[in-house]
């Protein structure tokens, strides 16, 4: 089975400020070793979940230590009131056919 490498980014966010946020979260440039990102977000739209499966570890980290990851970090700390995040291994696990 093939590993998968994900960064997972919980973020509470104020009230009214989804549409903004989302502007400020888009990654410019785009990362180099991302293969998928999803954005999940509560039924009230104050927390919002990032999940980005990446090439490898290394170029995962390259991203979260670069100067574009900063400035879109700080693009979003208006917006942002708390922030969890975690990175993690694992392999897609196979669901039965009904």
């Amino acid at each position: 089975m093939r590993e998968h490498f994900v960064w997972v980014t919980t973020r509470r966010i104020k009230p009214g400020m989804l549409e903004e946020f989302e502007r400020a979260w888009r990654p410019s440039p785009y990362p180099q070793g991302l293969r998928h990102a999803y954005a999940y977000w509560s039924e009230d739209e104050q927390e919002i979940t990032g999940v980005s499966l990446w090439d490898t570890k290394e170029a995962c980290d390259s991203w979260r230590t670069s100067e574009a990851e900063t400035r879109r970090r700080e693009a979003m700390a208006p917006y942002v009131v708390a922030e969890r995040e975690g990175f993690y291994r694992g392999r897609e696990l196979a669901v039965p056919v009904r």
